[in-house]
Order: C-alpha cells, then sequence, then structure tokens
C-alpha cells in the first residue's frame, strides 16, 4: 500500500450522517487521505439532520465521486486503498452489498473491497432489524466484513450528544488501527 493510509468514505441514506462527518474529520486530523462517496439519500439525510452543507462535507474529504460514475478511480481493483468504511449505512446498501449488486459506486467499491481482500467496515444505522436485515449483517461478517453498529458506549458517562458520536467514531479509528482520545477505554473496576 501507499506510505499514506488511504481510505473511502461512504455515506448512505441512514440517519447519522453526523457519524461519517465526525469520522472525515477525525482522518483529516491524521492526514489520511480520503476518498468520499455520498449517496443521493446520504446526501438528502445530511442535510435534514445537520447544520451543514453538502459542500463543507465534500470539503472535509481529499476527492469525491459522484455516486453514478461508476467509471471513478476507486471502481477498479488496481486502485489501491487500505480500507473502505460505510459510515452510516442503511439496509439498503446492507444488503447490495451482501447480495453483490454493484448498481452505484459505492456498492461497486465496496464489491472491489471484498474481492481485493481489502478491510470493509460498516457502520449500520437501523433499528428495529428485522430477520432479513440479520441474515444480510451476518453475510457480511461471514465475508470478512467489520459490522460496527453505532451502538456507543456509556461507561465514559457521557455529556453530550458530540460524545456519543465520538465513542462510535473512536471505534471505527481503533479498527483502522489509528490511535485517538476521542473516549477513555473501558477500565475494570479493580484497575
Amino acid at each position: 500500500m501507499s506510505e499514506k493510509m488511504r481510505l473511502v468514505i461512504g455515506i448512505s441514506g441512514a440517519s447519522g450522517a453526523v457519524y461519517g462527518i465526525r469520522l472525515l474529520e477525525m482522518l483529516r486530523e491524521f492526514k489520511v487521505e480520503t476518498h468520499l462517496i455520498i449517496t443521493a439519500w446520504g446526501r438528502c439525510v445530511l442535510e435534514q439532520e445537520t447544520d451543514m452543507k453538502f459542500e463543507k462535507v465534500r470539503s472535509l474529504a481529499d476527492y469525491v465521486y459522484d455516486n453514478t460514475d461508476l467509471s471513478a478511480g476507486p471502481s477498479s481493483g488496481s486502485f489501491k486503498l487500505d480500507a473502505m468504511v460505510v459510515i452510516p449505512c442503511s439496509m439498503k446498501t446492507v444488503a447490495s452489498i451482501s447480495s453483490g449488486i454493484t448498481s452505484s459506486l459505492l456498492t461497486r467499491v465496496a464489491d472491489v473491497t471484498l474481492k481485493e481482500g481489502r478491510r470493509l467496515i460498516i457502520v449500520p444505522r437501523e433499528t428495529p432489524l428485522s430477520a432479513v436485515h440479520l441474515k444480510n449483517l451476518n453475510d457480511l461478517s461471514r465475508f470478512g466484513v467489520t459490522i460496527l453498529p453505532a451502538m456507543p458506549g456509556f461507561y465514559n458517562k457521557p455529556k453530550s450528544l458530540g460524545d456519543l458520536v465520538d465513542h462510535v467514531v473512536g471505534k471505527v479509528l481503533d479498527q483502522l488501527g489509528l490511535k485517538h482520545t476521542l473516549y477513555e477505554p473501558w477500565k475494570p473496576s479493580n484497575e
């Protein structure tokens, strides 16, 4: 791989766009090269749930691709990446990745990530989960995908929504091997 970590960040149409935004902010601090794909519904949710304009979110990434452009660089296995994170990940996106449906750039890049044996992390955002959702998530797990649900911990006694978001984003950074201070690791009471 390249000297500098190179990641694709996908933001799909699930609630929780703030997780993707915060991850992009943190990766910028780590000087990670980021390639952003936002679905049409991801953009819609982003503008409904946050005060950030799409252009501001775009500016957090090094490269931004149109989700309909299946000829974009990351759609090829020869485009070297260290990992891909889909945060948040809608159940439609989960189903498409699980089934190998590559009708969008985001799902095509996920498919390429899997076929090339690279790290794929998804942060699903849905509740409750149906049997279909669980089957698709289980299939992805069997394919080697890291399933990291947006389930913040409370052992740090969060004081704000930002603390809860940071906990989930910190867990993603942990999976990428990036040391951070977004949350304190849990310590047993006997320490």
